[in-house]
């Protein structure tokens, strides 16, 4: 199945010159969300993963049905003041301002073997805020995973050295 004939293209949004590459057609055929989930876990099926942690909201989409299909715990990272417990946070800086990250303090234990998931890689900085809060928590990001990459925004590189993965990639701006 071409995952990519779910995704639609919308020109102009949120603002002029964006091509927005809408997921929700995907997410509303279930045997699209379906494969999607199958491809991802036949990426990292075998690899030694405690956990599967996604940042709100798009993230948990995809990550939560990936922890169940790989026999891994899902841990959310939220924005601040929507978990209930003890928590560790990272602040982090973006293009447009500062934003600040979550997970519960017992969320891993030292040494876990963590994988990262979202819809998206676009410049990366959320996900960059993501290892950093995971790894000051002692455990280990083994890859970070995506269902579509901008590819021209070099997210990758922000990543790097982490292993990336996605499933579609989109290498310019049409």
């Amino acid at each position: 199945m071409d995952l990519k004939e779910k995704i639609r293209n919308i020109p102009d949004f949120p603002k002029p010159g964006i091509m927005f590459r809408d997921i929700t057609p995907l997410l509303s055929c279930p045997d699209a969300f379906r494969e999607s989930i199958k491809q991802l876990a036949d990426h990292y099926r075998g690899q030694k993963i405690d956990a599967i942690a996604a940042a709100e909201a798009r993230g948990f989409i995809f990550a939560a049905p990936l922890a169940l299909e790989l026999n891994a715990a899902f841990i959310p990272v939220r924005k601040p003041g929507k978990l209930p417990f003890d928590t560790n946070s990272f602040h982090y800086e973006l293009e447009y301002g500062t934003d600040t990250l979550e997970i519960h303090t017992d969320a891993f234990s030292k040494g876990d073997k963590v994988l990262l998931v979202d819809d998206l890689l676009a410049t990366g900085g959320t996900m960059n805020a993501c290892v950093k809060l995971i790894e000051q928590s002692g455990a280990e990001v083994v890859s970070c995973a995506f269902a579509l990459e901008l590819s021209f925004l070099n997210g990758r590189e922000v990543l790097a050295p982490h292993d990336c993965f996605a499933l579609m990639t989109y290498d310019d701006e049409n």
